[in-house]
């Protein structure tokens, strides 16, 4: 089987996505085609006076009706999964070429029967060829422009000699072209110019667009490795810099615990609050460490989970922040169907490590956090992550998405964080084919307690 693939492919993804889209086009512009030359015999007939023979009728029903049950097939191959994307066996292109020749043989049966070189179909050769010079290797769209040429040649030739039985366009001439010497010469030049030079702009329009978007492929595919490397770079600084805080954090304790003699109350203090900023610290850089694995991860490892159990798993972990900030917790289930929701357990565990974790910490000692889970009008799972801490202001809502944006109450108040883990929430969000939004006051607000909701939309299983 001959191989069409360009010998300067890189991306065979992207060809055979290509030509696919393009083999769905023609089949489905093939529907209008026989559609649309029904309704141009009528109104020739009809509206134009132009009357085709008995002859010339049944020729145009065969060759519309063999159009139409022909490109059924088409579809059918096209939906079955037999035409392959690989450059062995039959492929998109052979798919594509295969219907190139089968449209030329409707063509020219159609030129032959409305007058040959007197006739306006021919038209649909240079159409057809510039088309195929999208899709097909040059030594073919040559090869096929010749016997395309060579064919109105031998039929011109044919009826001015009388070898074959010529059609007029109805009574639309007053005087026959066919039987025109210099016309015919005229003609058969003008078509051959046409053809080649139109198959040569296309070929080579296509070609230099294809090459460019396989060398921009190339060129984003060395970029996101390249991120890949700065991101692994910066991981692999970023956890040595965890070294010396824990270091730190030992000799803090050291102290603290008095084996390095007694220490009074107000040092003992300032030193408390050291070991609290270390391990603030700590969390931040830890932040970091999930938020550059995140970005190196290729695809989505998906799980359908209990939702409700999830959260709850996540209130866990954060027992100790709830009781240290002395915050009362509450889920409530609102679906009639308790149906599980695919998502990947690792990114959802930042998400709402997040969110909650978040709830918790800008929020006010005695305060309250609510996980509501429900179903919305278009039928996804939404959750709702609720609180009545210190809210967002106004002035800052449209940038919260935003990497290493913190609200301004939140940094006035002294409250530690990178900015980074909103904008991660919503990128995992959004790799679940989800969405996130947020409202500030919330459901929770109270008098002085602005409160923030965050809403997540997720598609049902």
């Amino acid at each position: 089987m001959l191989n069409f693939v360009p010998s300067h492919t890189i991306d065979f993804e992207q060809l055979w996505t290509l030509i696919s889209t393009r083999n769905k086009w023609f089949i489905n512009v093939r529907y209008f085609v026989v559609a649309a030359f029904a309704l141009f015999v009528l109104v020739m007939q009809h509206l134009f006076k132009i009357n085709f023979t008995y002859e010339q009728l049944w020729a145009f029903t065969v060759i519309a009706a063999a159009i139409f049950f022909v490109n059924i097939i088409y579809n059918y191959v096209d939906l079955s999964g037999f035409v392959k994307n690989d450059s062995e066996g039959f492929n998109q292109l052979h798919f594509a070429f295969n219907q190139i020749i089968v449209d030329l043989l409707a063509i020219a049966l159609l030129t032959y029967y409305t007058g040959g070189i007197e006739s306006p179909f021919y038209l649909f050769f240079v159409f057809h060829m510039f088309i195929g010079s999208m899709i097909l290797p040059n030594y073919v769209v040559y090869s096929l422009s010749g016997i395309i040429i060579s064919y109105m040649g031998v039929l011109s030739y044919l009826e001015f000699n009388g070898l074959l039985a010529h059609f007029t366009f109805g009574n639309l001439l007053a005087a026959p072209l066919y039987t025109n010497p210099r016309y015919i010469v005229i003609f058969v030049t003008a078509f051959t110019i046409m053809m080649l030079v139109s198959v040569f702009l296309a070929n080579n329009i296509s070609r230099a667009h294809f090459l460019r978007s396989q060398q921009l492929k190339l060129t984003l595919n060395r970029l996101k490795n390249a991120e890949k490397t700065k991101m692994k770079y910066t991981m692999g600084i970023v956890h040595e810099i965890k070294s010396p805080i824990v270091g730190a954090q030992s000799n803090l304790d050291l102290v603290l615990k008095g084996f390095t003699g007694e220490v009074n109350t107000a040092s003992q203090e300032k030193i408390k609050r050291a070991r609290i900023r270390t391990d603030e610290a700590i969390a931040i850089i830890n932040d970091i460490l999930k938020i550059s694995k995140l970005k190196l991860l290729e695809s989505l490892n998906k799980e359908e989970v209990n939702i409700v159990k999830f959260v709850e798993d996540t209130f866990a972990k954060k027992d100790s922040q709830i009781l240290s900030m002395e915050v009362s917790t509450k889920i409530a289930d609102k679906r009639k169907d308790k149906l599980p929701v695919s998502i990947d357990p690792a990114l959802f565990e930042l998400v709402f490590s997040n969110l909650i974790g978040n709830a918790i910490k800008y929020n006010t000692p005695g305060g309250n956090i609510e996980v509501i889970i429900g179903t919305n009008e278009n039928g996804e799972v939404e959750i709702i992550v609720a609180d009545d801490g210190m809210g967002i202001p106004d002035d800052d809502k449209h940038k919260m998405f935003q990497d290493f944006y913190r609200s301004s109450n939140a940094k006035h108040k002294g409250i530690e964080g990178t900015g980074l883990g909103l904008s991660v929430v919503k990128e995992i969000i959004e790799q679940h084919d989800g969405t996130i939004t947020f409202n500030s006051p919330s459901r929770l607000t109270k008098e002085g307690r602005r409160g923030t909701e965050f809403i997540l939309t997720l598609p049902a299983v």
